[in-house]
This record gives structure tokens, C-alpha cells and sequence, in this order.
């Protein structure tokens, strides 16, 4: 993609965001798109969000687990930018529109007490740069059609990447704990929505151990002379298949002694 296409794609990544009206499918209007497209055309959005007065908050890693890596044929996750605007409150009603088709995923988050950058950085790296972990809850939501209603071809790895990996909300429980409180690998949640188990996971499904994807996400990161900062807030990848959110719908994460978080769509 040339740097026209790129600002265009952005611009109407985020416009469709504002509106709630859908764009088509990237890679079909580029057949010929990279991953590297892919990310200029995030980055691209970002700058264009921080223009419009967000502030940026985090990240989030997305596509962690096998199952979702093989169903999309990639061997690599993804990453996107929190922003202000995307937390809600523990127990929160996700007001009506606010999102165009949400699902949800259950996640560790970790907050971090200093900055982490690098090429070579270790799990005991991650775990002393983090304050707390908690449970969370990410809310996905998809700018771009999931499947192109003329050709019936669905979107790839490249469309979520440039809609920022499909990021749109976050809800973090109440707990917090100290990164190596406890194994977070044997860290779960039983996920219900309207009262009835969907999806159920351990910290494990994301490759093999929460900490790894935060060690992915800086060594990403240090390609482009960037880091995670003091402060931020970090998903580090969905341990449950995604969870349609319909209107009216509610979730509970129970993550036993780590904590809960719930939801609800109104």
C-alpha cells in the first residue's frame, strides 16, 4: 500500500468508529496487503484518534492462543492501542450503540510500574516491571465487515491489525495482586453470559503463560523505537474464544481467588 491508500484506510477506520457504519474488507481492496501495511495503517489511526483527543492508556495482544492462530493461518499474534475512552467501570451497562457488533474476551491484565523497552527481555523482566494483575474483560468490535456480503470471503489478519486488532473496550475488576502472587499460568475464569457457562480457560492458553505475550508485545514494540510505559495498562491475550454481546446480554468472569469482572449490554 502506498502512503495515500494507507491515510485513506485510516480515515475510514475512523470515521466508521464515530458512525458505527462498517467499512468493507482491506485485503480484498488490497489484495496485495502486508502485515507491515497493516500496522502503518493502525499507526496511522492512532495518530489520527490522539489528533481527535485521545489518550493513549495501554495495549492489548490479541490472537495469543493456537486455536485462534491456526484458524486465521498466522503463528504470530497481533497488538493494538488502549485508549482513554475504552475502560469502563467493573460492573458497567455498555450503553446502547456505543459498539457495532461487540463479543467479549477474558484476559489478565497487568499494570505496569515502570517502563519496559528491548529486543532481549526476559519474563522476570515483565514480572518487575509490573505493578499489579487483575481480571479483565475485552470487549472486541470490528470496524470492518467480518464477511464480504457479495463474495461470502471473510476479513484476515490484516484488516484486524489495522483496526487496531478489533480493540474497543476494557473492564478491569476490582482485585488486584502482585505479579507473582500467583502462578498465572493455573490463573482461569469460568466465563457465563445471562447465566449460563459459555467458555471456560486457563492463563496458560496464551502462549503457555500471560508474562510471554507481554515479552512479545515489547520486542515488537522496540522494532519501531517504541516500549510500554509506566503506567500502562496491558491485555495480555484471551484465554476463551470470543463471545458474541448482543443487546441486553450480561457477563460474569469468575476467576475464583484472582478476582471477578462483569458486564452488561444494555
Amino acid at each position: 500500500m502506498n502512503n495515500t491508500e494507507i491515510m485513506d484506510a485510516a480515515e475510514a477506520l475512523f470515521q466508521a468508529e464515530r458512525t458505527g457504519a462498517q467499512i468493507s474488507i482491506l485485503s480484498q481492496q488490497h489484495p496485495d496487503m502486508t502485515m507491515d501495511d497493516s500496522y502503518a495503517v493502525q499507526a496511522a489511526l492512532i495518530t489520527r484518534k490522539i489528533a481527535a483527543g485521545g489518550k493513549r492508556r495501554g495495549w492489548k495482544i490479541g490472537l495469543t492462543s493456537r486455536a485462534m492462530q491456526d484458524a486465521l493461518n498466522i503463528d504470530t499474534p497481533d497488538s493494538g492501542v488502549l485508549f482513554d475512552d475504552m475502560f469502563f467501570d467493573n460492573g458497567a451497562t455498555v450503553p446502547a450503540g456505543r459498539f457495532i457488533q461487540p463479543r467479549i474476551e477474558a484476559e489478565i491484565a497487568f499494570i505496569m510500574k515502570t517502563d519496559l523497552a528491548g529486543s532481549s527481555i526476559t519474563r522476570q523482566q515483565v514480572l518487575d516491571a509490573t505493578e499489579t494483575v487483575c481480571p479483565a474483560l475485552e470487549i472486541l468490535d470490528t470496524r470492518v465487515q467480518r464477511v464480504d456480503p457479495a463474495t461470502g470471503e471473510t476479513r484476515k489478519i490484516f484488516d484486524t491489525i489495522a483496526d487496531n486488532a478489533a480493540n474497543a473496550g476494557i473492564v478491569l475488576g476490582d482485585e488486584r495482586h502482585g505479579p507473582g502472587d500467583l502462578d498465572l499460568r493455573w490463573t482461569g475464569a469460568i466465563v457465563s453470559r445471562d447465566d449460563i457457562v459459555e467458555e471456560t480457560g486457563l492463563g496458560a492458553g496464551v502462549l503457555n503463560d500471560p508474562a510471554t505475550g507481554i515479552v512479545w508485545l515489547v520486542e515488537r514494540l522496540a522494532q519501531y523505537g517504541d516500549g510500554i510505559r509506566a503506567g500502562d495498562v496491558v491485555l495480555s491475550g484471551s484465554f476463551i474464544r470470543p463471545l458474541e454481546a448482543p443487546s441486553g446480554s450480561q457477563f460474569h468472569a469468575d476467576y475464583g481467588p484472582f478476582g471477578s469482572v462483569t458486564c452488561q449490554f444494555a
